[in-house]
């Protein structure tokens, strides 16, 4: 009878609940952040921008280019009027 009682006393503590952490096993957080379609949105976005920057970045090379050109046909002016005055003079 003894030997009954150890095994009753033992599945009574056996059936006492216990808080026992569960593990996910796949993506269920942060599962947008690892799917394809979102890198790839993320990197067409990327891409848009970088194109973007660049695109105005062309511009802004441009319109210096512009500027340094019309400075140039400037001076050619200046250097063709300076030597009419010297061919006068002499």
């Amino acid at each position: 009878m003894l030997a009954l009682r150890t095994v009753a006393a033992r599945r009574v503590v056996s059936r006492v609940p216990v808080a026992a952490r569960s593990y996910t096993i796949g993506r269920s957080e942060g599962s947008v952040a690892e799917s394809r379609g979102f890198n790839k949105k993320e990197k067409a976005h990327e891409d848009q921008y970088v194109h973007k920057h660049e695109a105005e970045q062309i511009a802004k090379l441009r319109a210096q280019i512009e500027s340094r050109e019309a400075e140039v046909a400037k001076l050619k002016e200046e250097e063709a009027e300076l030597k009419k005055n010297a061919a006068k003079k002499q």
